[in-house]
């Protein structure tokens, strides 16, 4: 299975503002420059991201966005069902569908997928990682909580 871009770069863009120290805002433009990924596209996902609650965007000359929830409350799984559209098969107008099996194969195996990102939190992909850190910030990790 491969995710689309939109939930690729959603990932990482909260990977991105869970390295931030406690209390620091940063902005659509930083993520955008991080990842090499187009101003545009990276608005519509930190949108997405703030609709489900993931991320908080301020408003104001001294907003930003900064994560929505602690990143150890935020389950990787639960990311992706918001983000990706999770239809593997489209059925519409086969001739076989009353008697495929595939729909359901393929169902159950997102199901398998899903319950296997629910094992992660995304605290889990940036807790203790010092190299993650160096590259994303260049400087040491602080606390993990965002509030």
């Amino acid at each position: 299975m491969q995710l689309t871009s939109f939930t690729d770069y959603g990932l990482r863009a909260l990977i991105y503002l869970a390295t931030l120290p406690e209390g620091r805002l940063t902005n659509i433009t930083a993520v955008t420059e991080t990842y090499g990924v187009s101003r545009n596209h990276m608005v519509k996902i930190i949108n997405q991201l703030s609709r489900a609650g993931f991320v908080a965007a301020i408003r104001g000359k001294n907003g930003g966005i900064r994560l929505g929830m602690d990143a150890d409350k935020i389950i990787i799984g639960d990311v992706v069902r918001k983000m990706e559209p999770l239809q593997l098969v489209d059925c519409t107008g086969c001739s076989i569908t009353p008697a495929c099996r595939l729909r359901k194969a393929m169902s159950d195996a997102i199901q398998l997928f899903l319950q296997e990102l629910d094992k992660y939190t995304l605290a889990d992909l940036v807790k203790g990682n010092e190299p993650l850190y160096h590259i994303l910030l260049s400087e040491p990790p602080v606390a993990m909580t965002h509030k």
